[in-house]
């Protein structure tokens, strides 16, 4: 998976269930996506997002170069915009805690950055994060001329590979009888967003893991991660 900034519940769910994480830091960074923001609950109704600022690339640039715009004094913004649920969270102390935590790694790296996130969340919730670069794991991946061949190459190069799990959008161009050529059984793993208690309605779902883990335990969090099903 590409390194996403503190994202959905349904991301640590696939982190919590498998063996080997692998960040995918070599595809091209895709702008409007989830590398450099996600979405948390805005004050009254709705959702806003929280983002960090990048440095101006070239539209070919891979996710392992791309660089944070550190003279903003973004980190106040975010924690400004998370003012909200100290009125209404139960778990915003802590909370609160893992995020300064995660954003404390001194980096330009957008994907340093995002994996510190994964480390120092999957750390409070309780779960192993078992990762690896893509960049460094220096495997060849001639003859790539479809997108799911990626995961394929990866599962052949990485010794004792079974399964591959990915999440639902691979539904549509990833070829389950290319993998079990290869002795791969491939997985759809579909996290089930199963509501919490928001302190208000309607309920937001999908929201960044903040807010899961300003509204639940850590006991509860991982109740939540283990509400999963496969796409057949």
């Amino acid at each position: 998976m590409q390194p996403y900034f503190f994202p959905y519940l349904g991301y640590f769910g696939l982190i919590k269930h498998t063996d080997r994480w692998v960040i995918f830091d070599t595809p091209q960074f895709m702008r409007h996506g989830w590398i450099e923001r996600n979405r948390i609950l805005k004050p009254v109704d709705g959702w806003q997002y929280i983002s960090v600022p990048l440095i101006k690339h070239s539209h070919k640039t891979s996710i392992m170069n791309i660089e944070i715009r550190n003279d903003e004094n973004w980190t106040d913004t975010i924690f400004a915009k998370l003012t909200y649920y100290k009125r209404v969270a139960s778990h915003y102390k802590e909370t609160i805690k893992i995020i300064e935590n995660s954003l404390s790694v001194k980096t330009d790296s957008i994907a340093i950055l995002n994996n510190n996130i994964l480390k120092e969340v999957c750390g409070y919730i309780g779960i192993e994060y078992n990762y690896s670069f893509f960049s460094e794991l220096n495997l060849e991946n001639n003859d790539i001329n479809e997108p799911d061949e990626w995961a394929l190459n990866l599962c052949r190069g990485m010794k004792g590979v079974t399964e591959y799990w990915n999440p639902p959008g691979g539904v549509s161009f990833y070829d389950r009888e290319k993998f079990n050529r290869n002795n791969i059984i491939l997985k759809f793993y579909n996290q089930v967003l199963e509501p919490y208690n928001q302190k208000r309605t309607p309920f937001e779902p999908g929201l960044s893991i903040i807010d899961v883990m300003m509204f639940n335990s850590k006991n509860e969090i991982n109740k939540l991660l283990d509400n999963y099903n496969f796409i057949t």
